[in-house]
């Protein structure tokens, strides 16, 4: 329990880190957007080498097919929902896409250290280069449309402290998951990130950072595939 406490910390204090780079200053739309490829690339990674593989492994293609069919629609419905409340963009939509999508990602990093294979290291650099561009955004729209900086860093401190539990939810449910149980969360997780890289990562990367963003995104995807092997 205390390895998932520590590894979540790990993974979600890049949400602090992004918010406190935000309020510091204003960072060019292109390095933005060159961070955000890195961090799709390295999602894909984990989508094809960690989520799809383990689940497969435990409890098959089936329980993985319903779980990605779960994840996906949960994330479009809520996605959709949170744009019809904030609006597209903005920095409190910004702030629920990553809880959205930290939310299954911790979640199956704990999984995996309750299941004994350690840390996977590729699953917390894809965790951590994907959180760095949503919060570093949000929090500058926020602190451009006149937010308090206190109450833009509680609030990413509030998405942070919920991300590391869901590590930890994932430690401790993991001995009364089947294994069917546990390919299926696998599978909702893969669900809900490929959702969310179409339809925002991967187009605000090519918007920002244009033609480069093609090659880091694959330089993203090489690394993190390189450290699953090492995991």
């Amino acid at each position: 329990m205390d390895a998932a406490l520590g590894w979540g910390v790990v993974a979600a204090s890049s949400l602090v880190l992004g918010a406190l780079l935000g309020l510091l200053r204003t960072w060019p739309e292109r390095l933005i957007g060159l961070v955000l490829a890195f961090g799709a690339g390295a999602l894909i990674s984990s989508v094809s080498f960690e989520l799809f593989e383990d689940g497969i492994r435990v409890g098959g293609a089936g329980a993985v097919g319903i779980g990605l069919a779960a994840g996906a629609l949960v994330f479009f419905v809520f996605s959709r929902l949170v744009a019809v409340k904030l609006g597209e963009g903005g920095g409190p939509a910004l702030a629920l896409g990553a809880f959205l999508d930290g939310i299954p990602e911790q979640l199956v990093l704990g999984l995996g250290l309750a299941g004994g294979a350690g840390v996977s290291v590729g699953l917390l650099v894809a965790i951590y280069a994907s959180n760095l561009p949503e919060a570093i955004g949000s929090a500058s729209e926020m602190r451009a449309a006149g937010t308090a900086r206190r109450g833009v860093l509680v609030l990413w401190c509030a998405v942070a402290a919920i991300c590391t539990l869901a590590s930890v939810a994932g430690y401790g449910i993991a001995d009364l998951t089947s294994g069917d149980l546990r390919a299926a969360i696998d599978g909702f997780a893969a669900g809900a990130l490929l959702v969310m890289l179409i339809d925002s990562m991967i187009p605000d990367a090519r918007t920002d950072a244009g033609r480069g963003a093609g090659l880091v995104t694959v330089l993203g995807f090489a690394l993190a595939a390189g450290l699953s092997s090492l995991s």
